[in-house]
């Protein structure tokens, strides 16, 4: 089999604290794999850029200058870690026979990518990073992240337990995930859709080597919930039958008041009304909500809005593009001195 060409794609919101790391650690790694013969001297690090507001994407066009192995994809705004991901695997399976990707905080060990690399070539086209544990994590979050997938497996959602989006796919495989066409794009279910032959590498998650987690307790139960409603409409169901007992239990009580009022056995009272009343509005309400939001998911989808808009694309200029990608970061509005990155070139 001739050297595959290898192309790890690393989402990034707002990392310029840690990405001179990440750059580094990646070269590295990138350079190890080519002088084994397992990877093609073609192999690239693609970086995109999700709408940073920080330096990160200035951080990642100094690097491509410095660097023919490190190339960038800015996109025009904030699209999320999801739609980011698949800007970069698109964009990169054009060029590529295989593409890894992992987040940008160096907390996925990056020395298990040459066994994704070993297990392609034995003829695995999608290999899945699995974490051993979750010792790094707190007890909330720990026991959240459990719960998640214990739920979504009852649901019978076919996820890799302790798998999030560090993971290596075939070209074959990134071609036909393009084919999904749905807006609200729940990565961790889809893939294993895919079918393709798979296998799992196990490692330890290591703590975030700078910055900032960027994604809290909010962005979580919104990610949570998006997988649940992408994938099953089982809640939907549960609601119903909630109001089927809600209703047959009323049928009984009212009975048995009814009963007892023809006995003379009854004191008027507004317990039981104010009970009944916010018990029954609580349950509609949660039931109006969760409706709602399977009708905004199929909102999203009618409209086909683009999943991102590519602004600045380096990864598929021919060498040398300095000239080319200066002219265009100056149109955007960023002005970078390119001769004191030639000095430190020289």
């Amino acid at each position: 089999m001739m050297e595959p060409v290898l192309t790890i794609v690393v989402p990034c919101y707002n990392e310029e604290d840690v990405l001179p790391e990440t750059v580094d650690q990646l070269q590295g790694l990138l350079r190890e794999l080519i002088h084994e013969g397992l990877v093609s001297r073609q192999s690239k690090i693609l970086f995109v850029d999700d709408g940073s507001k920080d330096h990160t994407w200035e951080l990642i066009y100094k690097a491509g200058l410095r660097s023919d192995h490190v190339r960038g994809l800015k996109l025009s705004r904030n699209v999320g870690h999801q739609n980011a991901l698949l800007a970069g695997l698109f964009t990169a399976k054009e060029q590529s026979d295989c593409v890894v990707s992992i987040d940008a905080d160096l907390q996925d060990d990056i020395r298990v990518i040459r066994d994704f690399v070993i297990r392609f070539h034995s003829g695995y086209e999608i290999v899945y990073g699995v974490r051993k544990g979750r010792n790094t994590d707190t007890l909330f979050k720990r026991s959240t992240a459990q719960g998640f997938y214990k739920v979504m497996k009852k649901l019978g959602v076919d996820l890799v337990y302790n798998h999030a989006d560090f993971r290596l796919m075939s070209k074959r495989a990134v071609e036909e995930l393009e084919r999904f066409r749905e807006v609200n794009l729940f990565l961790r279910g889809i893939v294993p859709l895919l079918g393709f032959r798979s296998d799992m590498v196990f490692y330890d998650r290591l703590e975030r080597h700078a910055g900032d987690t960027k994604y809290p307790l909010k962005k979580m139960l919104a990610f949570a919930l998006d997988g649940i409603t992408s994938f099953s409409i089982s809640p939907i169901r549960f609601v119903l039958i909630t109001g089927f007992v809600s209703f047959f239990m009323s049928l009984v009580f009212g009975g048995y008041f009814l009963a007892l009022k023809f006995f003379g056995d009854t004191e008027t009272g507004w317990t039981s009304l104010i009970t009944s009343i916010w018990l029954i509005g609580g349950l509609q309400l949660i039931a109006i909500g969760l409706i709602g939001e399977y009708v905004g998911k199929i909102y999203k989808e009618t409209k086909q809005r683009p999943k991102y808009i590519v602004d600045i694309d380096s990864f598929t200029l021919p060498a040398p593009r300095h000239h080319l990608l200066s002219d265009t970061l100056e149109d955007s509005g960023y002005s970078l001195d390119l001769r004191k990155v030639s000095d430190t070139n020289n």
